[in-house]
């Protein structure tokens, strides 16, 4: 095993569960960790307490004849739960069939660690960087990134830089350069519907009080029409039409056609909005998913009660120009309007954050192509990613610079899922995509 993936291994092995407060002292000790390894490097390192998790700010020497650029990850988990799901212990990570296998591998560490290392790589060859570099990396990515705009808001001119960098986000194949230029929002909320005090005899009490159960079936039924349309007045009434050379280079991008989805995903047809394909719908259209619902007796057999509530969580994935708290209003207008009669309805604002997109044709954004082109075969594809970092708009409106979203994960690595996993030549290839970048973005 190469010393690279000995740290990425170590790095792995911390359960920076962000949402847990059990991992509390695991998440700092991973930051703890980050800081021991930007310093050895040498840069200088920063460790930022919040009310959350602690935020790490490493940096080289700055050169005011020299770009500066902003390199961001996130060093936090989702929960690896269930762990019978795991084919290998989730913070142990292993290798089988050259990829990396642990919770975090794809979902930010792998990719965090090779820029970390390509700017190692660097500084050993050459003594120095081509650009002032800051490193930003939170805790706090899973939950929302709740502490993050508020430090951006702090230490603005700290921060002060000409574009930001990013890998968090997918690539279209293997070993096909990946620019993102533009990520979907989100706003999220969780529904109850409230009936009788207590679960009642559905025998003796069924046909006379409202089922809570029902009642929820029936407002999820509301939020589409039968064609897949989100059925929420006004739901679409700031989307931005698909420009004609999105459509045209999404429907030549390797994997992205409606039967790769299929065979990735394992689902037996396709669906959604007519008129788009499923790139177009994940890339580009707006949505309403239900991620949770429940209510009543869910163990063995049957047990015959009217539950006393029910719930569903909602996510809505959202494009340029929508807002996140319009729609949420939206959905609250619909909910009321649908809700049947006998129940209570009660909705709890979930997190939110505001839809992405920039230039790809910019001069940074031509720098990324040229260094995605220098990392791997072809011409790297453009497109837009389906789900969300909340952070980078607040990028935008805070430090007032864009972001280039340069993809090293395959849509197998099966992020927030059992068995997450990272290929070792991603690794290995984006170590060599920072080097690149950088001397790109310094030209």
């Amino acid at each position: 095993m190469t010393d690279d993936l000995k740290e990425l291994f170590t790095f792995l092995s911390f359960p920076s569960v962000s949402t847990d407060s059990k991992h509390r002292q695991d998440v700092r000790n991973c930051a703890e960790w980050i800081i021991r390894k930007l310093s050895a490097m040498p840069l200088t390192t920063e460790l930022h307490e919040t009310p959350g998790h602690p935020i790490v700010i490493a940096r080289n020497k700055y050169q005011a004849d020299r770009k500066t650029v902003l390199i961001y990850g996130h060093y936090d988990v989702q929960p690896a739960d269930p762990f019978e799901l795991w084919s290998s212990p989730p913070f142990s990570p292993e290798i089988r069939d050259g990829r990396i296998w642990a919770r975090g591998a794809t979902d930010n560490k792998g990719q965090m660690l090779a820029h970390i290392l390509g700017v190692g790589k660097t500084l050993e060859a050459n003594g120095e960087l081509p650009v002032n570099l800051i490193f930003l990396f939170e805790g706090e990515e899973e939950i929302g990134s709740p502490n993050l705009a508020p430090f951006l808001k702090a230490h603005r001119d700290e921060l002060k830089c000409d574009i930001i960098a990013i890998s968090d986000t997918g690539m279209v194949a293997p070993n096909t350069g990946t620019l993102g230029y533009g990520l979907r929002g989100i706003t999220c909320a969780e529904v109850k519907i409230i009936g009788p005090v207590r679960d009642l005899h559905s025998g003796i009490f069924g046909g006379a009080i409202a089922n809570p159960a029902t009642a929820i079936a029936r407002l999820v039924a509301s939020l589409h029409d039968g064609e897949g349309k989100v059925a929420i007045e006004g739901f679409y009434d700031e989307v931005r039409p698909l420009e004609a050379w999105e459509r045209e280079m999404w429907a030549k991008v390797p994997g992205l056609s409606d039967q790769d989805y299929l065979k990735v995903t394992g689902s037996p047809a396709s669906f959604g909005e007519l008129g788009y394909s499923s790139a177009e719908r994940v890339f580009a259209r707006p949505t309403a998913e239900v991620n949770g619902i429940g209510g009543g007796y869910q163990g063995e057999g049957s047990k015959t009660v009217i539950p006393s509530e029910a719930f569903v969580k909602f996510s809505f994935r959202l494009v340029p120009d929508q807002d996140p708290q319009i729609i949420l209003q939206r959905l609250r207008v619909h909910l009321e309007k649908h809700c049947p009669p006998g129940v209570k309805l009660v909705i709890e604002d979930g997190h939110d954050g505001k839809p992405y997109a920039c230039d790809p044709h910019s001069n940074f954004g031509k720098a990324a192509q040229r260094a995605l082109k220098r990392t791997f075969p072809g011409e790297p594809m453009l497109i837009r990613e389906g789900g969300s970092i909340p952070i980078v708009q607040a990028f935008r409106e805070i430090l007032g610079v864009d972001t280039l979203l340069l993809g090293l994960a395959l849509s197998d690595a099966q992020i927030h899922s059992p068995n997450e996993n990272f290929p070792i030549e991603n690794f290995e290839a984006g170590i060599r995509l920072n080097q690149a970048l950088l001397e790109e973005l310094a030209k």
